[in-house]
């Protein structure tokens, strides 16, 4: 903890103290799970049964690479489950920025929320 934190935490009152634990951030599952909801949830849901796919797909070629016994055989395993593994990688990835996102608007409710609350109190 920097001292900018420190100073925060030393001049947060006892109930705003009792605000903030009230609004931890969720972990990363409930973020990731939180992104199946609203308005655009069924991009994302699209997308994690796209990264699934290809994430199995990536798994039963790299099986066949390892078992192949010719090289052009393993060649095309090797390169096809290399290609899917990098993108089921990518498609997950894509969702990070709206995880952020996510985190940024929550940040600045709480925020919104405890200068309501000095402005009532």
């Amino acid at each position: 903890m920097d001292k900018y934190d420190q100073m925060i935490a030393d001049a947060l009152t006892t109930q705003d103290r009792a605000l903030l634990s009230e609004m931890q951030e969720p972990n990363f599952f409930v973020q990731a799970l939180g992104l199946m909801r609203g308005r655009n949830g069924w991009v994302a849901m699209v997308m994690l049964v796209v990264q699934t796919v290809m994430f199995v797909a990536a798994v039963w070629a790299g099986w066949r690479f390892y078992m192949a016994t010719e090289v052009l055989v393993a060649l095309k395993w090797g390169l096809s489950a290399a290609v899917l593994a990098l993108m089921a990688t990518q498609l997950k990835m894509a969702l990070v920025p709206q995880m952020q996102a996510d985190r940024v608007l929550r940040a600045l409710r709480r925020l919104e929320l405890r200068l309501a609350q000095r402005e009532q109190g």
